[in-house]
């Protein structure tokens, strides 16, 4: 008998990546649907040969149920994962894994408390360029890493979500919070401390609403671009810049600048890891494509979090991983409001 899973939330991330991903596992044998708009649940239910369930108790309950998906959007993620891994189910839940330190802190300690896994669905980790560019840079072969950029840039959560208008949660400040910091800097955090093995420590930063407008016609309340300036706790210094205002083609490039060359992810349609070294050789690698928000491909997430409840595993991206790359978004927005360079402490970045 294969697990039956059960999704929280019936948006755009479930349909095109979560519901798909566990169809195609060969240990999933149905996924349960609930959604507020229960028409949605319904539509996906018939999509996938699922199964609706009227509220969301209906999956915490059901025994049979035991794994879960919080889709949910990022205010509701401390209620409905934490509820589920004290129901006894396994949790991936969305990015990220929360809007503060203190509702992350909740579903971790109802981890520790359950004993169940949780996961976190920081996707970039995942791709094959990602890996292969943390093997390269951790087998040390051109030395330390000095500096790096990244970029993660799209034409705004409107083009990509189930509500294509300009009164999409994401633009609210009370339920996405850390709007593009929250919806595309996180990712590219949590990669940067994956790559570099290493912690983000020290943070500068701007933000602005410099586009975007909600429904009302008015300013968006949260920040469509974000541009900041990193220091890790190994030293390295970098920059990142994150934006909803992309309007010609998506870019989710990552440049590392080491002693021994340059390490460019995804910064070439053709080859989605370069090296180019100090001695100017070019080692290029065709992998696969980035995923966009026009073209899916497997994220390898639901996999790897249905392995790691199947072989009783740790999941590759941890509740404490999440909460560091938060701790991270939530200073850069800090910094940036303050206008002033903010520390974030080593021992906060454990949760006990």
């Amino acid at each position: 008998m294969g697990m039956k899973v059960g999704i929280i939330g019936c948006g755009s991330i479930t349909k095109m990546r979560h519901a798909p991903e566990y169809q195609a596992n060969p240990f999933v044998e149905e996924i349960i649907f609930y959604d507020r708009n229960i028409e949605r649940a319904e539509i996906l239910a018939a999509q996938f040969s699922g199964r609706v369930a009227k509220t969301v108790e209906e999956l915490f309950e059901d025994p049979e149920i035991q794994a879960i998906s919080d889709c949910s959007s990022n205010e509701h993620h401390h209620l409905f994962s934490t509820k589920a891994l004290l129901s006894g189910k396994h949790v991936l839940c969305e990015k990220p894994i929360s809007l503060t330190v203190e509702n992350a802190a909740e579903i971790l300690a109802a981890q520790q408390m359950s004993g169940k896994k949780l996961m976190i669905d920081h996707n970039q980790r995942f791709t094959q360029a990602h890996k292969k560019a943390r093997e390269i840079i951790a087998s040390g072969d051109y030395g330390k890493v000095l500096t790096f950029r990244t970029t993660f840039g799209h034409a705004g959560p409107e083009t990509w979500g189930i509500n294509k208008t300009n009164s999409t949660w994401f633009f609210k400040k009370e339920r996405s919070g850390l709007g593009v910091g929250g919806d595309l800097g996180i990712h590219k955090i949590d990669l940067l401390h994956f790559l570099l093995d290493d912690e983000i420590e020290q943070v500068s930063a701007f933000q602005g609403s410099l586009h975007k407008i909600n429904e009302n016609g008015h300013v968006i309340e949260v920040a469509d671009n974000i541009v900041c300036s990193l220091k890790t706790a190994k030293g390295c210094l970098g920059t990142a810049s994150f934006s909803w205002t992309h309007y010609g083609e998506e870019d989710n490039s990552t440049i590392i600048y080491c002693e021994g060359g340059i390490i460019k992810i995804y910064s070439d349609d053709e080859y989605q890891l370069e090296i180019l070294a100090k001695d100017h050789t070019k080692i290029r690698y065709q992998l696969e494509d980035m995923q966009t928000n026009e073209k899916q491909t497997n994220s390898g997430v639901i996999d790897a979090f249905i392995e790691s409840i199947r072989l009783d595993q740790k999941p590759p991206v941890t509740g404490q991983d999440a909460l560091n790359a938060l701790k991270v978004i939530l200073a850069i927005a800090e910094a940036a409001e303050t206008q002033k360079v903010v520390i974030i402490e080593k021992e906060s970045l454990q949760f006990l």
